[in-house]
């Protein structure tokens, strides 16, 4: 098992990668707010495979929680992620504390215009900005690199790549596939609020995605009718609660689309127990 070195400082995750260029190396990122499961190493596997110096960053940013989210509860454990990022390959963890990464409440704030006007956007204001902070502080640190991301936080992602490309940033921002469990659930770490029944039912999202998508394949090019293929999907789980949304949009922008067409994608948000669980899919609706 390789030896992986744990970065508690900006200035020691700095030098670590100025160092790891300066020999030649090119260096990944995998960003994680830590309690690391099987889809965050799936990132980390790529990095590896990728680039030379492969650098998970662990930081549970209060900036993207909002008023009565789940910010003190979130799970995490860092002695266990830096052993499983040991085992896949990394070279470093990068985990510093709070203090360490906003010595002062940050005055810089950042708005992504229509994308931050659309589903995560309007329900958790200031989500995206906040997430926009700590990548743009990440990216700043770590420097010239690949960063990996999941698409199972599609807007996040799209948010991702518009802040690098915006301010180029010397950054290639590499998007993976979700990953998901047997019956279809994506992987997160809110999975772990889940009780088995809750676990059990909460497969409904995915069936309601693939509802939608063989909906537009098999032809439908109505947005609502999309979107209404969804939500009876949805409802058949008597154990499911508020569902914020399960729509269809324009896939870079998250803009609706009427008649639909293009890269699509289909988003689901909806909560199950204490959990709040997110999942998307991509359609591509080719050109007449």
């Amino acid at each position: 098992m390789r030896e992986v070195t744990v970065l508690g400082t900006v200035a020691a995750a700095r030098a670590f990668c100025e160092a790891a260029r300066a020999g030649g190396a090119t260096v990944g990122l995998v960003p994680t707010m830590g309690a690391l499961h099987a889809g965050h190493l799936g990132l980390l596997r790529r990095s590896v495979a990728e680039t030379d110096v492969a650098v998970v960053s662990v930081f549970v940013n209060p900036l993207q929680f909002g008023a009565g989210e789940d910010l003190a509860a979130y799970p995490g454990g860092l002695r266990s992620d830096a052993a499983l990022c040991a085992a896949e390959g990394a070279a470093a963890v990068f985990a510093p504390t709070t203090a360490e990464m906003y010595p002062a409440p940050p005055a810089v704030s950042l708005d992504f215009g229509g994308l931050s006007a659309v589903l995560e956007g309007v329900l958790r204001p200031g989500h995206l900005g906040g997430v926009g902070v700590v990548v743009a502080k990440l990216f700043a640190i770590i420097g010239a690199c690949r960063a990996y991301f999941g698409e199972k936080d599609w807007q996040q992602l799209a948010v991702v790549r518009r802040l690098a490309a915006d301010l180029s940033l010397p950054v290639d921002v590499v998007g993976c596939a979700t990953v998901r469990e047997a019956d279809g659930l994506a992987l997160s770490s809110r999975n772990a609020y889940l009780s088995p029944a809750e676990r059990a039912a909460a497969p409904v999202l995915h069936r309601a995605l693939c509802s939608g998508a063989e909906r537009i394949e098999a032809g439908e090019r109505r947005a609502a009718a999309v979107e209404a293929a969804m939500a009876r999907v949805l409802a058949t789980e008597p154990l499911l609660g508020r569902v914020d949304y399960a729509t269809v949009a324009a896939a870079d922008t998250l803009q609706p689309l009427d008649p639909l067409a293009g890269e699509l994608r289909l988003l689901v948000a909806a909560h199950l127990g204490a959990a709040r669980l997110i999942d998307n899919i991509g359609v591509t609706v080719a050109s007449a």
